[in-house]
């Protein structure tokens, strides 16, 4: 019986890794604002890869297959950490929520998304073959992960 390698089979991290790759390559343009922004609120700093608004949408990219349709406020909380407040206690704040909008309307643009009819975005055919082929080179690449299937 041959099985079809999906996003589920392989490390999240490499799937991300080289998916962010791939939208590079498809000629993924990020805001000019990215070189200056921080992720949240919770961050002290912007990050310090410049290729960061790539990582991220292909993050979301993998959360929109995984998680089903889902919008910028849940996404937020998932982005989201615990912010340092000197003396106080810890506190958990939400993710930037305008990193998380732009990503998915230039992913809408690329026609890897779409907007959802129950709400929030959901990923379309064309980005579930992308990742999906992603994963299959990424299975045929390492193959101790053969062992997991």
């Amino acid at each position: 019986m041959v099985r079809i390698t999906s996003v589920y089979d392989v490390p999240p991290g490499e799937l991300i890794r080289r998916t962010a790759l791939k939208l590079k390559e498809m000629g993924m343009t990020p805001p000019d604002w990215t070189k200056y922004v921080k992720t949240g609120v919770h961050k002290e700093r912007a990050p310090e890869d410049p290729d960061w608004f790539y990582y991220r949408s292909a993050s979301i990219l993998r959360k929109l297959y995984v998680m089903g349709p889902i919008g910028v406020s849940r996404l937020r909380n998932l982005y989201g950490g615990r912010k340092n407040r000197g003396h106080s206690p810890e506190k958990f704040r939400r993710g930037s929520g305008s990193v998380i909008r732009k990503s998915l309307q230039i992913l809408e643009q690329m026609g890897l998304v779409r907007k959802s009819k129950d709400g929030g975005r959901e990923i379309t055919p064309t980005g579930k073959s992308l990742l999906d082929k992603i994963a299959a080179e990424i299975m045929k690449d390492m193959p101790e992960l053969q062992k997991y299937r």
